[in-house]
């Protein structure tokens, strides 16, 4: 069994436009998506959607900067009271040789706080955000309470979101919070595998230097592809976390065998850091018909991931990060699901 959870809150991030290309285009990471992978989970019975519990502002403000979390609730009334009606985007940033001093005005803050101009914030952005964190909260508390797979309908999304910065349609790191929380809850020691097509910087960010949590990734080579600065193989983690990181960068047009040797070396990694609880950030947009991506996972290939991990045998909270290809997204998601039911039967 797998408990599921999701909030329909999540549709209040609705945001008209990102800039992509030079241009502003509707925007990728839509309602839609959630709507279709709730969809294909109900037809496919995997079992009720319960609504996520309300776990509080404090395990947020504990892995986020509070200043941040801050902005992030302010930030529409500070761009309305400029007059303005329109999606909230920044304007520009902090370039080498410039000062990284918190400006006053909401142009300023908005720069200060991102990294792209993909990712707007709208009246009801935070609300979306928030609820979002509790449904990863929520799934991580099935976990730690004893259910072997719990899965998290998180929007938006989170794993390109650090403490205090947000981009690539993620605000605050919900693969983050759902570590933090099994580790407060008892596991000495999680591993958090991200398998989006797109590196999850801010989630390496957050847990770098950190011995208690690890982080292994699987996605298109950074030089390359969104978010180009950080997810390279040398990157393996500082101080504590020494080693911690593993990075497995890999080329536009891979497939799932070139995948499957990627996942093999991420499930070894997993078994030496031993960990008692384990989180998933699920993003679907390695499948060959995604509209940003570049990989060529087909939708059995989900499923052969999800019984790769389910067969690592931890305790697994996934949380939904990417995957665009709106045809495909829920029946990727439950191929997923369903090879980790597969793998623990």
């Amino acid at each position: 069994m797998i408990r599921l959870f999701a909030n329909p809150d999540h549709a209040l991030q609705n945001a008209r436009a990102e800039l992509a290309e030079g241009l502003l285009k509707p925007v990728v990471e839509r309602p839609e998506r959630m709507v279709r992978i709730l969809t294909a989970l109900e037809a496919a019975r995997f079992g009720p959607i319960e609504t996520p519990a309300d776990h509080g502002l404090d395990p947020i403000l504990a892995l986020c900067d509070p200043g941040y979390i801050d902005f992030l609730q302010r930030a529409w009334a500070l761009w309305t009271a400029e007059g303005r009606g329109n999606d909230a985007l920044p304007l520009n940033w902090v370039g080498r040789g410039m000062r990284r001093v918190r400006p006053r005005h909401i142009d300023g803050l908005l720069g200060y706080y991102s990294f792209d101009a993909g990712t707007p914030i709208t009246a009801t952005t935070w609300q979306a955000v928030y609820r979002s964190a509790q449904t990863a909260l929520s799934a991580a508390r099935a976990v730690s309470e004893g259910s072997r797979f719990a899965f998290a309908g998180c929007r938006p999304p989170g794993h390109h979101a650090s403490g205090d910065t947000f981009g690539g349609y993620c605000f605050v790191n919900n693969a983050g919070l759902a570590a933090q929380a099994l580790r407060d809850a008892g596991a000495d020691r999680v591993a958090i595998v991200d398998v989006d097509y797109h590196h999850g910087n801010g989630t390496q960010t957050l847990f770098y230097d950190r011995g208690d949590v690890s982080f292994v990734s699987l996605h298109a080579d950074p030089a390359w592809e969104y978010p180009y600065f950080l997810g390279y193989a040398d990157e393996t983690g500082a101080g504590a976390g020494d080693g911690t990181t593993l990075n497995l960068p890999l080329p536009f047009g891979t497939r799932w065998d070139r995948y499957a040797e990627a996942l093999d070396r991420a499930g070894r990694a997993v078994a030496a850091f031993a960990p008692d609880g384990l989180v998933i950030s699920l993003g679907t947009d390695p499948h060959e018909d995604d509209p940003i991506s570049r990989f060529a996972l087909t939708t059995e290939d989900f499923g052969r991931m999800g019984r790769v991990i389910g067969a690592w045998d931890r305790p697994t909270c996934v949380v939904m990060e990417g995957g665009y290809d709106l045809a495909s997204l829920g029946a990727n998601v439950a191929a997923f699901l369903g090879g980790l039911l597969d793998a623990a039967r």
